[in-house]
């Protein structure tokens, strides 16, 4: 299942998806996001997440036109932001992203945040319905839906999300959702999984990595990937980029798994999904 960067999860229409990638939140657009972009993919990586709200669509798109390889190779994944939520205002947002990233589909579409005080999220899903229908995705999924999200989303929708992108690191390790997206062949993807930074230093993670000569950092992400969940590190220099994908020769025992688990505090970097929308 983990061998290396081409290793991938199979979402339940039958689409594969890599266990690894590159997350481009808050990399500058132009020549940042574009070296961040083009180093990855030199280096193995196949998968690249986006979204409207970062604002660097364009150079993600002029980084994989650079990188000269064949479409069908990469896994390209953005989302719809808030202020676009609504059915038709989704379709009109895809084929904004499609043409900032002057490409003719994308992978996967996300809907970004549940934002229940828009109270749209279920008009938008229609949306994305109607794009995966339409042959124009590959797959759709949700971030940051909690339970709650999903379940009127499953309820009330054709089709159920193929992933759902939360954050997810070892100081918030999401349990009951995860339980509740593998019951539903839901596949769960991390942002923040280092925390931001904040993880670098744990004792017992520091301990771990000693053992196996590696980074913090590549503890994490291994621990993300022998959970089940799609992991998108984000970096902008080289040299973490591709440490961050060094994670496939070492095995994490189902004690030190344990030991990562019980670090868990319930404790979030990012906002709380049931009370976050901004424009």
């Amino acid at each position: 299942m983990l061998k290396d960067l081409t290793s991938s999860t199979t979402l339940h229409n039958g689409v594969t998806m890599p266990w690894l990638g590159l997350g481009v939140y808050k990399v500058d657009d132009g020549e940042e996001v574009i070296q961040s972009v083009e180093t990855a993919l030199a280096n193995g990586y196949r998968s690249i997440d986006t979204a409207a709200v970062y604002q660097n669509e364009v150079g993600v798109g002029q980084a994989i036109q650079n990188s000269g390889l064949p479409r069908d190779q990469l896994f390209i994944t953005s989302k719809v932001w808030n202020s676009s939520q609504g059915y038709e205002e989704t379709l009109q947002a895809y084929e904004d992203s499609l043409a900032r990233l002057n490409l003719d589909y994308l992978d996967l579409y996300l809907i970004h945040w549940p934002a229940p005080k828009l109270n749209q999220y279920q008009d938008t899903w229609r949306a994305l319905e109607k794009l995966y229908q339409d042959g124009k995705v590959r797959a759709i999924g949700v971030s940051n839906f909690q339970i709650t999200h999903l379940t009127e989303l499953i309820d009330n929708c054709t089709i159920v999300p193929m992933v759902n992108q939360v954050e997810f690191h070892p100081h918030l390790t999401q349990e009951p959702l995860r339980d509740f997206c593998r019951k539903h062949n839901i596949q769960v993807e991390a942002w923040s999984p280092l925390k931001q930074g904040q993880l670098l230093n744990d004792p017992t993670l520091v301990k771990i990595a000693e053992k196996y000569q590696k980074s913090t950092a590549q503890v994490i992400i291994r621990w993300d990937l022998q959970s089940g969940v799609v992991t998108i590190p984000k970096s902008v220099k080289a040299d973490r980029i591709v440490a961050n994908s060094d994670v496939f020769d070492f095995e994490l025992t189902d004690q030190e798994m344990q030991q990562i688990n019980a670090l868990n505090k319930d404790e979030r970097c990012g906002p709380n999904p049931d009370h976050f929308w901004a424009e």
